[in-house]
């Protein structure tokens, strides 16, 4: 982390993407070029890191870390008092066993406060060295010790050896490094006498400093070498390029390493959540061959502003999954305008045994050629299989469903062995993924039909008092800020005021048109603290009146949207957005809004999706194609252990029927977001096996895996679903016992809320739950939680409050991310197993020690109590 600072679609109507030779290619002004004959090395994949992305255990979700492709993580301390939550200790085993790589302690995050409220001279060296010691025997004791790498300084030019009232002697070590050089040494002794086997980095400086070579010359010389190199890069993509280059450089020159390099603090508030800026970090990134994490702006457990709630992603964490998906080598990519930030940039990999090419790439506005170029017939043919999907922005905390297909088709490779793809009307904030493999035998989808536009708050007509024009917000020349869609907003929307926003619309056909409206309302804000979320009122030509709940955040323009469907005829309307109707009341509280998005619903996609199997994510099994009677270009093959993962997402926890299409060979088992599926199995005599299985709202990892043969697996498709809806039980039919009680203060609640839960096993609730049979279940809490514990700086501290929930007696701990205002209620999915008939459900929660079991913080930041609880619903896994 920093001190806070001043700082400085798609594809044409119908892409017109076919095998051009260099004579007949589009004219568009910008040409992306992919060389797939020129080979840079290995993909790395290290731009999937993260400072203070993992709260705990659930937040984010197993599914949502695992799907981000993670590699390194930055946290605090054990029991640091920084922020709660993201001990490393407690980080360390979700976020390893959901494939990352190595957890990064910052040791310094002991200390509260930034900069660090370390005592200044010899003092202050002595406490910290005992805080050390402590943590380096707590990773010892832990079995996933190798797993660490110890960060003993964090930005030391300006904290313990900096100018400030906390450092050791006030004079910076950038001027006489000569103390920080010497405590260096200390504590590197000290790691590796109590630790040998530790890797330990450094020097962690806010930038690469060119002292920074003294410091390595100075290490060399003195045995005390990092193992791993770290700064952070909080100034612009490219200077991620130039910045490793000159540490190369020093390197060669002192003949030591290569080391492996990890920039662990990358990116600011107006490029985080926005694919077509993080295209530009990650193409940085992955062109050196260096890891990163993205910086910690905000606030924690949700991946740096990729995560809503604890298990829906936005748009930035679909660009990392379709980046994490990336194998083989990376291939040269030539943009426009090399070296040029916020301009075209972009990362592509050829995978031989795969026979794929995926290629990312995004951040500019208008027309431009990608043009890939040196595309071997051996490997794909005379012709390949195109798949082109635009990853969109869709706010901070907006749940974003799977990329939009914009293209599937077959193109054929020009004479000279390239193809190039024109686009017209990219926009800048979203990133594009084009798949490229040999054509198979299957039909191709063609372009996508839904017609889609955006509606700027700022040009729609308005009526009333107290209307603003909010902005310019977060741009390249104040990245500090937050991104909005076009630079400006809208405020009147509040309590008290008569304002009324009229987007006039224009539709081309007659049908049901999906409506999003991007707002932020300050969950602090005055007049949002009595109620929470901010009601405002819709119509449709004066017609259709309804009241939409903006939700809160934890700060103004911080977007999420709300989503409803309306029925438009061809032609022109009026959108209306109003503090106030006639027939439905009056607002209360305060939201801006960014922009409206209307998206045409195709009835034969609506609330449905196809995930081929060879693109998935493979392990241990092959992509085949050419397989007669396969949808798309071919199958996955899956032998016995071998695996298919997909990333599903879905709009509402439910039953939805899930399609596993196959040709046979073989068969194999299914498990659902890492609970395997009883009683389903895939595979044998070719056609399809369908099961009504319980998605989660948003992202689930659904996983295919071979038990026999050589299952030659499809698609998966999803659609609705014909099992019975979930059963609700309302938490006032339970029992409470102890200072738990039910409370009406919560106008958005259902019914009553049970409230007061936890601060010890005595104050709980007890629900009944029915089931119709034994086995795996799904409890959907509905649950409210607004604490916050006391910031020291710039980031909002909200707290993740956990609940030891009982079935049967059996007990297993959820934690429950936080929802802004107790006034603002989500779900969370708990998968339990139930006995056929009345079960007994059981919600307790106390205080959590510290690591040592006896020790609590002192600052608020662990709490005693779980949610405010308003219902459950339960329903079977496998309907």
């Amino acid at each position: 982390m920093v001190q806070r600072r001043t700082l400085p679609l798609a594809l044409a109507a119908v892409l017109t993407a076919c095998a051009l030779s260099p004579s007949t290619a589009s004219a568009a002004t910008d040409t992306l070029t992919v060389d797939l004959g020129a080979t840079t090395g290995a993909f790395h994949g290290g731009a999937g890191g993260s400072l203070y992305g993992v709260y705990g255990t659930g937040v984010p979700s197993d599914a949502v870390l695992a799907g981000f492709y993670p590699k390194t993580l930055s946290t605090k301390a054990q029991d640091g008092p920084q922020h709660p939550g993201a001990d490393a200790l407690e980080v360390v085993e979700p976020f390893v066993a959901n494939g990352g790589r190595d957890v990064y302690v910052y040791m310094t995050d002991i200390y509260r406060g930034f900069p660090y409220q370390r005592q200044p001279g010899q003092a202050g060296r002595d406490d910290y060295r005992a805080k050390v010691e402590a943590q380096v025997r707590q990773v010892v004791a832990s079995p996933h010790r190798d797993h660490i790498v110890y960060v003993p300084f964090n930005e030391p030019e300006g904290n313990f050896y900096g100018t400030g009232q906390y450092s050791y002697d006030r004079v910076s070590w950038l001027s006489d490094p000569r103390p920080f050089f010497e405590e260096w040494e200390q504590l590197y002794d000290l790691i590796k006498r109590l630790d040998p086997g530790a890797r330990i980095a450094g020097p962690n400086t806010s930038l690469l400093f060119d002292q920074v070579k003294g410091f390595l010359d100075h290490c060399k010389a003195n045995d005390c070498m990092p193992d791993v190199i770290t700064w952070h890069e909080l100034s612009s993509p490219d200077k991620v390029r130039t910045s490793v280059a000159k540490y190369r450089s020093w390197e060669a020159e002192l003949g030591i390493g290569p080391l492996p390099i990890n920039i662990n603090e990358y990116a600011f508030r107006y490029h985080l959540s926005v694919p077509g800026q993080m295209i530009q970090w990650i193409s940085a990134l992955e062109e050196s061959k260096v890891d990163g994490d993205l910086a910690y702006w905000n606030i924690d457990g949700n991946l740096n502003d990729s995560v809503a709630e604890a298990n829906k992603a936005n748009g930035q964490w679909w660009l990392f999954n379709a980046y994490g998906q990336m194998s083989g080598d990376t291939v040269r990519v030539t943009p426009p305008h090399p070296g040029k930030q916020y301009t075209l940039q972009g990362v592509a990999t050829l995978d031989r045994d795969k026979r794929q090419s995926r290629t990312i790439f995004g951040g500019a506005n208008g027309s431009a050629d990608v043009r890939i170029t040196n595309v071997d017939r051996d490997l794909f043919g005379e012709s390949v299989h195109v798949t082109v999907q635009e990853i969109p922005w869709t706010g901070q905390l907006g749940d974003s469903p799977a990329p939009r297909r914009l293209l599937d088709t077959v193109r054929t490779v020009g004479r000279d062995g390239s193809l190039v793809l024109p686009f017209t009307d990219l926009k800048e904030m979203s990133a594009y993924q084009v798949i490229i493999s040999p054509v198979g035998r299957g039909a191709t989808a063609g372009a996508s039909t839904r017609w889609q536009k955006t509606y700027e708050a700022e040009d729609a007509a308005h009526t009333g008092t107290g209307w603003s024009r909010n902005g310019p917000e977060g741009s390249p020349r104040d990245v500090a800020k937050f991104a909005t869609s076009n630079s400006y907003n809208v405020g009147g929307l509040r309590t008290g005021s008569d304002v009324v926003l009229s987007f006039d619309v224009e539709v081309p056909q007659t049908g049901s048109y999906d409506l999003s409206v991007f707002s932020s309302t300050y969950n602090k804000w005055a007049s949002v603290v009595p109620q929470g979320p901010t009601n405002v009122f819709l119509r449709v030509d004066g017609r259709q009146p309804r009241e939409l709940r903006l939700p809160t955040s934890y700060g103004w323009v911080v977007w999420e949207h709300t989503d409803t469907r309306v029925q438009l005829s061809a032609g022109k309307h009026t959108i209306t957005l109003a503090a106030s109707d006639p027939e439905l009341g009056k607002t209360r509280g305060d939201a801006i809004i960014d922009k409206i998005d209307l998206t045409l619903v195709d009835p034969a996609t609506d609330g449905r999706s196809a995930h081929e199997a060879e693109y998935a994510d493979l392990r241990g099994a092959e992509a085949r194609y050419g397989v007669k009677h396969a949808s798309g270009p071919g199958v996955a093959v899956l032998p016995q252990g071998g695996s298919a993962t997909f990333w599903v997402h879905a709009d509402h926890d439910g039953h939805a029927t899930v399609d596993f299409d196959h040709r046979g060979g073989g068969q194999a088992t299914v498990r659902l977001n890492g609970h395997t599926v009883d009683g389903l199995t895939v595979g044998t005599a070719a056609g399809t096996d369908t099961a009504q299985l319980f998605l989660s709202a948003g992202i689930n990892q659904l996983t295919v895996t071979g038990a026999a043969g050589n299952v030659r697996l499809d698609r998966v498709r999803t659609g609705p679903a014909t099992a019975a809806a979930p059963v609700k039980v309302e938490a006032e039919t339970g029992l409470v016992t102890g200072a738990a009680k039910f409370s009406d203060a919560f106008p958005f609640a259902s019914g009553q809320v049970a409230t007061n839960v936890g601060d010890g096993p005595a104050n709980a609730l007890t629900l009944d739950v029915e089931a119709e049979r034994t086995g795996r279940h799904v409890l959907v809490i509905r649950y409210a939680n607004a604490q916050e514990s006391i910031p020291t700086h710039y980031n909002p501290d909200p707290v993740t409050r956990h609940a030891d929930i009982a079935v049967n007696g059996h007990v297993q701990r959820i934690h429950f991310p936080n929802t802004f205002h107790f006034n603002q209620f989500r779900d969370l999915t708990v998968p339990v197993d139930l006995e056929a008939g009345t079960n007994t459900v059981t919600f307790t929660s106390q205080e959590l020690p510290n690591w040592d079991g006896t020790t609590f913080n002192q600052f608020g930041q662990r709490s005693e109590y779980a949610p405010n609880i308003d219902y459950v619903t339960v329903a079977p896994l496998l309907g």
